[in-house]
């Protein structure tokens, strides 16, 4: 079944939820949207111009947050029982859509899509494009096979290291899964991934709207937001989300 859109969803304590919002619509170059759900737990950033949204946030009443995708589709109950037919497992359902747990744990939604078509522009040389799933080594080679599986239109490829997996949309959508193995068993986790013409002036950009860098790799930097949530600045194409050319 077709993905028509995905949105990154940015999962933060709900205690530091203002200071989240604050920093990723200031990096995206978005307003917030008006509180949605029971607790005003959800909310959209919503971009300028033409453009549609394809990042939303929302404050977890347990653990430290992380990421996970929205995949808007047509016809969310046939996406549903596709994904269980993959291996997937509906974690809570809801009067139009569903939450589900991939085999490793990992959370994605399924939503109805409404019409959204226009990526947003690259904002000063970077743009949020990605979903890293941080996977144990025992349960990784059933996880790639998992999301090649769930996204039948995209291209499931490996990546530039040997324990990174791609998981890449069709030209024109918004945000690619990247899987990642890791070096030792420990629960699964997500992070957002930003690509980067310029790290470096990208890292002092956030850390002047308050994140902190946590660790600088040669071709990525690990960064805490100001709710202390992690994500990574990574040498690629914001345009094209390939990797940059590297010396």
């Amino acid at each position: 079944m077709s993905i028509r859109w995905t949105y990154a969803f940015i999962d933060r304590p709900a205690q530091g939820l203002d200071r989240a919002q604050e920093f990723w619509t200031a990096v995206t170059d978005t307003r917030l949207s008006e509180p949605r759900g029971e607790q005003g737990e959800f909310a959209t950033l919503v971009p300028t111009g033409r453009a549609d949204a394809c990042v939303k946030i929302q404050g977890v009443a347990e653990g430290a947050g992380g990421a996970h995708l929205d995949f808007a589709v047509d016809d969310v109950a046939g996406f549903v029982e596709s994904a269980m037919g993959c291996g997937a497992a509906v974690a809570a359902g809801h009067e139009g859509w569903a939450v589900l747990r991939s085999p490793a744990g990992q959370l994605f939604c399924a939503v109805a899509w409404h019409g959204e078509s226009v990526r947003p522009p690259v904002v000063r040389g970077s743009r949020l494009d990605q979903v890293c799933v941080d996977v144990p080594p025992s349960a990784y080679d059933a996880e790639v096979a998992f999301w090649g599986a769930l996204l039948p239109d995209w291209q499931s490829r490996p990546g530039s290291l040997p324990e990174f997996h791609v998981v890449e949309p069709p030209p024109g959508q918004p945000v690619r899964v990247l899987l990642q193995r890791l070096d030792e068993e420990r629960p699964l986790t997500a992070h957002l991934d930003l690509a980067c013409a310029d790290i470096a002036a990208t890292a002092a950009e956030h850390e002047r709207l308050g994140a902190k860098p946590a660790f600088r790799g040669r071709h990525w930097t690990v960064m805490r937001d100001p709710a202390g949530g992690t994500y990574c600045l990574t040498g690629r194409d914001p345009e094209t989300g390939g990797l940059a050319a590297r010396p």
